[in-house]
């Protein structure tokens, strides 16, 4: 595969995945089973949740579990309190790549908790946002893949990537203003955990992007099938880990190389954003120089020392004096998760210390 083929207008989708049969989900014979109360409170659902993707979520939705959920929701709203994404945005990752059509999931965590931030979809955010910290650094990330990609100056939306099949999805849909993880642990787990085997299980073959520690540990649960399915981990992009092997992980590249294989040329993404094909000319190498260069001018508690990749003793914890065989490169990758700190974009606010303000 040549580099600009990454970048070209992508063409009309293959399914890649098996065509699950939808014959065993009556839809009115569930929602005429809905009490009055209940349907009400799962009008969100019953309205934006794709028809591909409800045969698969209508029972943990049903649950006693979620409709709690929904009560709490509907609580905090009429408290006034601003809750994001908005309702018509929480379920658009179920329209943008339906079920059928999956062939990378990307695991997020929480929303972004600004106004006119979240849309649905993890790490992406509607315009004029501009791209946040980890969104910048998944941008350097290709860029390092493929010299080719031209990064998008002011742009953060990511709805090409899903509309290709990208399932860019958090472990919690909803979250409130400037309050990260204000919704964690309140019932949206199970059915984000339900809508990622589902969509695994049901699928012929797609690649799964697990970065930082709790994403990774979701991936395990899900026991994932590794001769249909292939996973990649790495620390999460966030600018407080990213410097630890997030940056030239290569994990952009090797899903299109894995589902070239696996599928042919129409097989792969085109991670090319803003309509544009081909991006500034370099060598790879020349490439890592300059994203090593950049990590070190943006990491907000990093050194310039500190960008440069760890070696295998500074990045893996020593093994056990017991231990009679060296650990394998999983090993040595699941303790690397674990020894770095998970912070998504949205909580640096509440680690980092204030600006200093300039002498007048």
């Amino acid at each position: 595969m040549k580099i600009t083929d990454a970048f070209q207008k992508a063409p009309i989708l293959a399914t890649t995945t098996k065509t699950v049969a939808n014959a065993s989900f009556d839809q009115s014979a569930w929602l005429n089973g809905l009490k009055p109360a209940d349907k009400e409170l799962l009008d969100t659902e019953i309205t934006h949740i794709h028809d591909s993707w409800l045969p698969h979520l209508h029972k943990e939705i049903s649950k006693p579990q979620f409709l709690n959920l929904k009560k709490f929701l509907a609580s905090r709203e009429a408290a006034g309190v601003n809750i994001f994404p908005p309702k018509k945005d929480i379920y658009s990752w179920t329209s943008l790549t339906p079920f059928d059509k999956v062939k990378v999931i990307i695991i997020g965590q929480d929303p972004y908790h600004g106004k006119n931030q979240a849309h649905g979809l993890a790490f992406s955010v509607n315009p004029p946002t501009l791209p946040p910290p980890s969104l910048k650094n998944m941008y350097k990330c290709l860029k390092n893949d493929y010299p080719d990609f031209d990064v998008p100056a002011k742009s953060g939306l990511l709805t090409p990537w899903a509309e290709q099949g990208v399932l860019m999805l958090n472990t919690v849909l909803t979250v409130e203003e400037k309050k990260a993880n204000a919704h964690k642990d309140k019932g949206w787990e199970a059915v984000t955990f339900t809508a990622l085997s589902a969509a695994v299980k049901h699928n012929s073959g797609c690649v799964i992007l697990a970065w930082g520690s709790p994403a990774a540990k979701i991936a395990d649960k899900m026991n994932i099938d590794k001769s249909k399915h292939l996973v990649l981990k790495a620390v999460h992009p966030s600018p407080l880990s990213a410097h630890r092997g997030f940056l030239t992980c290569g994990h952009f590249k090797q899903a299109n190389e894995w589902l070239e294989k696996r599928y042919g040329p129409e097989g792969i993404i085109k991670w090319g954003l803003e309509g544009k094909t081909v991006g500034s000319k370099g060598t790879k190498e020349a490439t890592t120089d300059t994203v090593k260069e950049e990590l070190a001018k943006e990491s907000i508690k990093e050194s310039v020392e500190t960008v440069k990749e760890p070696t295998e003793q500074s990045s893996v914890k020593p093994t056990s004096a017991k231990s009679t065989a060296p650990p394998s490169s999983q090993e040595k990758l699941d303790q690397l998760l674990l020894s770095v700190p998970d912070v998504d974009d949205d909580e640096l606010d509440d680690i980092l210390p204030p600006p200093k303000k300039q002498k007048v």
